[in-house]
């Protein structure tokens, strides 16, 4: 004999408590990584603290702060833009050549004026759209591989690079410094904010609901109406642009030029966004976690630092803390699909 469970409903006819708590397990087991990414961030933020606090005798002050978030947002865009080509299933390589190119570029011909400044990030901008649009069509038209047209494209944009500057130097305008990365006022959060602004916007365009149905099932996109083609060369193109970007804030908070300085990038772009638990396999992910992943890489620098680490053994250290934060990715994934097949059984 078996008992069927049955939600009760409430005085006015409506059922209470069930339904909401299935909304909640089911919202949870979608967002796992970023929710694992907010524990990462958090639990990274505490031990720096405390290990700041144990060797300078009290808690990071305001430039140390600032100083964090300056140095985070080349990151935070690098890693944004990985997010957009991640989510239709590909992965760009060419992301630390771009950095080296437009950082390069920057050094070398940008002049502390509002017009030098305006023109030559419009002119850097454009270099990543087109960076983009030539791995989009690659990509999209000549169904080449991603990360073997990527790869190209990286060694190209290094060899240009080093071509625009070959020895490190040149100058970034102060007055680019000051916009983006002041050493004293926390105009990184607004660049920050502007990410994540970014974001919530092209997530809710055709564009970033394209990217999601693409990487998740490319014929069924196809045959849902969306031009897979098209779409994935402007989500390059998207990523060029935010990548450029990137390279721009590494040239502001540097405050010059290295044809070099771009290259850990595109490591550190995709382990931001392994941390903030976009899937490698496409469809599933968030920019606000790759943002957060960002943060988190960032902040464990430091944490290392005041750990001390040999800074011989930091690579070592960084690699163990990616594997483990996408094992704890993949184990709380499964953890909350069963917790929510098996309210569904009960729930019947």
């Amino acid at each position: 004999m078996t008992t069927e469970r049955t939600t009760q409903p409430t005085p006015g006819g409506k059922p209470t408590g069930r339904p909401a708590r299935r909304t909640a397990q089911r919202l949870s087991a979608q967002n796992t990584g970023l929710l694992l990414a907010v524990a990462l961030f958090v639990v990274v933020i505490g031990v720096y603290l405390a290990l700041y606090g144990a060797r300078q005798g009290a808690l990071p002050g305001g430039f140390e702060l600032t100083s964090t978030v300056n140095n985070a947002t080349p990151l935070i865009f690098a890693a944004l833009g990985q997010a957009f080509v991640v989510l239709t299933g590909g992965l760009d390589l060419s992301v630390g050549g771009l950095m080296d190119l437009t950082n390069s570029v920057a050094a070398t011909h940008m002049h502390d004026s509002a017009g030098s400044i305006a023109l030559w990030g419009a002119v850097i901008l454009l270099i990543g759209a087109g960076t983009g649009l030539v791995n989009g069509v690659l990509v999209a038209y000549g169904r080449l591989q991603p990360i073997l047209v990527t790869l190209g494209t990286l060694a190209i944009l290094q060899g240009l690079a080093l071509k625009v500057l070959p020895q490190p130097g040149g100058t970034v305008p102060a007055g680019l410094t000051h916009l983006v990365a002041h050493p004293d006022r926390p105009y990184g959060l607004a660049v920050v904010a502007l990410a994540g602004l970014i974001w919530f916007v092209v997530r809710r365009t055709p564009l970033g609901v394209s990217a999601y149905a693409i990487g998740n099932d490319r014929q069924a996109a196809r045959a849902g109406g969306i031009r897979v083609q098209r779409m994935t060369v402007l989500v390059y193109v998207t990523s060029g642009v935010l990548v450029a970007a990137g390279g721009l804030l590494l040239a502001a908070a540097t405050t010059g030029g290295d044809a070099t300085s771009g290259d850990v990038f595109t490591l550190t772009s995709i382990a931001a966004v392994v941390v903030g638990g976009v899937s490698l396999f496409g469809g599933r992910g968030n920019g606000v976690g790759a943002i957060i992943g960002a943060f988190v890489l960032t902040i464990l620098i430091n944490v290392l630092f005041f750990a001390h680490i040999d800074p011989l053994y930091e690579p070592l250290a960084e690699g163990l803390f990616l594997i483990l934060a996408a094992a704890l990715t993949a184990l709380l994934g499964i953890l909350l699909r069963r917790v929510l097949r098996t309210t569904k059984e009960f729930g019947r």
